[in-house]
């Protein structure tokens, strides 16, 4: 729909403002105008981080998915969340970040494995996006996978990453309740249990079959 692109963007100048596990670097530009002619100079941060996998683990046989609880810094360090007792401790799906020549399926099997103990059988894209692209590079890769259930929980994560999960198998049917009443706050989250409710029953046949 847009007619801009990259072209349409001149870089003034660029410097690195933060440097630690991520990046923040501030940057001076001008871009095109939907009125016609160019902005004046715009002041910017933006936050540098790596592309991210996400996959809501699935099994057709007890209908059943997977979802983890972890500490999150970014509920913990809000005053939303304070306001409304909201526990920095999160249900999601299983998620992590892709180093610079992985492959996001290779991403998705890995961190199953690492954050669920569950190995993925198949993979169905959900979804490719821009998580907050007002102030973030992040670009989100969101999967469906088939995985055996029957066995899974428990906890899991990687000591060195600072890791610490806990792995919840959540019958559809109370999934569907969980997000009727608001009971997921991720974003990433939100958006595959509405994929698997609108597409549930025919990904139920198809891997069944």
């Amino acid at each position: 729909m847009t007619t801009f692109s990259h072209d349409d963007v001149e870089v003034i100048s660029e410097e690195l403002a933060f440097q630690g596990f991520y990046q923040i670097r501030k940057i001076q530009l001008k871009h095109q105008l939907f009125a016609g002619g160019t902005s004046q100079v715009i002041s910017r941060e933006l936050f540098l981080r790596h592309d991210a996998v996400g996959v809501l683990l699935y099994d057709p046989v007890i209908d059943a998915v997977a979802l983890i609880e972890q500490f999150r810094i970014g509920v913990a360090g809000s005053d939303v969340a304070k306001d409304k007792n909201i526990s920095p401790w999160l249900l999601e799906l299983v998620a992590g970040l892709i180093d610079k020549k992985e492959d996001p399926h290779s991403v998705a099997e890995r961190e199953a494995v690492e954050e669920a103990g569950a190995d993925i059988e198949s993979l169905e894209l959900i979804a490719e996006y821009y998580s907050s692209p007002g102030g973030s590079n992040e670009y989100f890769y969101l999967f469906a996978g088939k995985a055996d259930l029957t066995h899974a929980g428990g906890l899991h994560g990687l000591e060195e990453e600072g890791e610490d999960i806990r792995v919840h198998i959540v019958p559809v049917a109370q999934l569907w309740q969980m997000l009727d009443d608001g009971k997921l706050i991720n974003a990433h989250t939100l958006i595959a249990v509405q994929w698997l409710r609108q597409h549930h029953q025919r990904l139920k046949n198809l891997w069944c079959a």
